[in-house]
């Protein structure tokens, strides 16, 4: 079984920065579709939002909300999942959650909402 662990959140201002990473073991990151979703606060978990996702082809989609800003890629060394969070606004914070599914390609990013490992989360919160 494979065990996602976030990190890398935090309190960053508005046009600001983060990097999320997402330590994967248990199994190769190669061996999945990866993405991240993201929680915000008040809503229910069945609510989250699916950001980015990659597939085993490195193949990469993004929600149109935060598409040119967010950038999602794989370490195959390192064994991690990542997320590069560039011009960071309010309507960006949330509980981010790491997800994982074994499969070959990923065509909508809408599919990583129901990818079924994930790990605790990592909290953003963007506010001057």
């Amino acid at each position: 079984e494979v065990q996602l662990v976030e990190s890398g959140g935090g309190l960053v201002q508005p046009g600001g920065s983060l990097r999320l990473s997402c330590a994967v073991s248990g199994d190769t990151v190669s061996n999945y579709c990866m993405g991240w979703v993201r929680q915000a606060p008040g809503e229910e978990r069945e609510a989250v939002e699916a950001v980015a996702g990659i597939d085993r082809d490195g193949d990469t989609v993004y929600a149109d909300s935060v598409n040119g800003r967010f950038t999602i890629s794989t370490d195959n060394v390192k064994n991690t999942l990542n997320l590069e969070m560039d011009n960071l606004s309010p309507e960006d914070t949330a509980m981010y959650y790491c997800a994982a599914h074994r499969c070959q390609s990923l065509v909508v990013v809408s599919a990583v909402r129901w990818y079924g490992d994930r790990g605790q989360g990592t909290q953003v919160t963007v506010s001057s």
